[in-house]
């Protein structure tokens, strides 16, 4: 189908960028357009002006930090994997990347477009909360930033308004003990369960720090705070996690034509333990 008639902007920067929004209700920043593109053509969604933020080049840059690597929004997902490829502390975040769809999607998609969409079975999502990361975002009354656990606040939801633009991405580098495991939805390329996990040990080989990120089953991303819960401050055999990973209190699955809700509670049960132990693997080394 063809979209219905909008007007086309294309700012240098992001003041210009803000303004435009500013100055037309209901129009949509453009990144990749992996997302609003195809919701265009099916009359989904229909925005008076789009405002295209590939000249800007302030949005296309990475920067890694000694503990943190900091990526501009309009960062596509193949370039971050480029990027970071030699980093071994991000090594979740370049297993995440190279997870997301297929080659044409990695190489237009754009990571600040991922999350602020928000789509429920993303990828980004799972790793920018178990990364306990930052987005920093710009509109009419200035800059701000928004924590992962404060970002995503429903389905297709997040704390982004309509006037702001996602500018940069920070996400911490934990350590070697960092994994991402995902169901893929063979179609789509959309996680039918993703998990992503960060997780530190003491010196005694205990875990000292977990954080799990979950995507594809609910109807947003969420952290299982409750499977970190029961294996903080424990040694992570498998029959430890095993067991803490067989309920997961926050799940709350929708089903579709590709995965029942059953299904999912099972997926995120397996693959919740299976991104732990590729973690708990890695951290050793």
């Amino acid at each position: 189908m063809i979209p219905a008639e909008f007007t086309y902007h294309v700012p240098r920067s992001v003041k210009e960028a803000v303004d435009l929004l500013a100055a037309t209700p209901d129009a949509k920043v453009l990144g990749g357009g992996m997302s609003l593109i195809p919701a265009m053509k099916h009359r989904l969604m229909t925005p008076p002006a789009l405002v295209d933020l590939q000249r800007i080049a302030d949005l296309a840059r990475i920067e890694t930090r000694a503990d943190a690597v900091a990526i501009g929004g309009y960062v596509t997902h193949a370039a971050v994997a480029k990027a970071l490829a030699s980093v071994a502390a991000a090594a979740v975040v370049c297993e995440t990347a190279e997870a997301i769809g297929d080659v044409q999607v990695r190489n237009r998609g754009t990571i600040g477009g991922s999350l602020v969409h928000a789509d429920p079975a993303a990828d980004w999502p799972a790793t920018f909360l178990a990364l306990d990361g930052e987005a920093t975002v710009v509109g009419p009354g200035g800059t701000r930033k928004i924590r992962a656990g404060d970002f995503f606040t429903g389905m297709l939801a997040t704390a982004v308004q309509a006037d702001e633009i996602l500018i940069q991405v920070r996400l911490p580098l934990a350590g070697k003990g960092t994994a991402y495991v995902k169901v893929r939805q063979p179609a789509s390329g959309f996680a039918v369960v993703g998990v992503a996990v960060s997780l530190a040990l003491d010196k005694q080989g205990r875990c000292e720090r977990l954080a799990v990120g979950v995507t594809g089953v609910n109807t947003s991303a969420f952290r299982a705070t409750s499977v970190e819960q029961k294996l903080t401050g424990k040694a992570l055999v498998d029959a430890e996690v095993r067991a803490a990973c067989g309920t997961i209190d926050e799940c709350d699955p929708s089903g579709d034509l590709y995965a029942s809700a059953d299904y999912r509670r099972h997926l995120l049960s397996v693959y919740a333990r299976r991104a732990i132990l590729k973690a708990l693997q890695r951290a050793k080394q």
